[in-house]
């Protein structure tokens, strides 16, 4: 039986397609019917079910070329549908990362899609770093990371190129604009598991 979620990316292919005034990248994708309230250009992959695209959901999209990161901007909590989200999202990492130029025309070809469906996060309880960092689960555990006013997260496909709990947070608190060492009584850890999708055929990375 077909993963009903295994178009999600293609799905977000088509988005961005739209975006830039290109056809879908496979068939099937501009003639599938529109998505019930969703904006005008928005398409739904037969392979995607209507039903799943208009629950809520929360999800991540993230690019990357040649195998390196090209944008990554998610959702860390279920507030629409998870079709909005997907589009939304999808526009937002190729757009508006601010870490990165916006994506051209000519690079969406060759960027390799993956969306990642993300679980309800929950606190994670403990008495200081060395019990935080002993509680992670490598691998499995994407973290919210809430200090000093500010919030940031890493995705568990992260743990790839951090495997080391103690450098995986250090890093998550530089993402949030501390300092790698900072420690204190206002910091708060939440994790949640990761539904992760590729796509279906490889890109076209050079």
């Amino acid at each position: 039986m077909p993963d009903p979620l295994a178009g999600l990316p293609a799905l977000a292919r088509d988005v961005l397609a739209a975006h830039f005034g290109l056809p879908a990248r496979t068939p099937g994708g501009p003639q599938g019917d529109f998505l019930p309230g969703a904006p005008q250009g928005y398409f739904l992959r037969g392979a995607v079910n209507p039903e799943i695209l208009q629950k809520p959901g929360a999800c991540f999209v993230t690019l990357t070329l040649n195998g390196q990161l090209r944008g990554c901007i998610g959702s860390l909590e279920a507030h629409r549908a998870l079709g909005e989200d997907l589009r939304s999202n999808a526009l937002a990492a190729a757009l508006r990362d601010p870490r990165f130029p916006p994506l051209t025309a000519a690079e969406l070809p060759v960027i390799c899609i993956e969306v990642s469906l993300l679980g309800e996060p929950q606190p994670l309880t403990f008495m200081g770093e060395a019990d935080a960092l002993a509680k992670l689960r490598p691998g499995i555990d994407g973290v919210i990371l809430t200090a000093g006013g500010r919030r940031a997260t890493f995705l568990p496909q992260v743990w790839e190129q951090l495997p080391d709990p103690a450098e995986f947070i250090g890093r998550l608190k530089q993402k949030a604009g501390l300092p790698a060492n900072y420690w204190g009584p206002d910091v708060r850890l939440a994790t949640y598991p990761v539904q992760a999708i590729h796509e279906a055929d490889p890109c076209e990375a050079e």
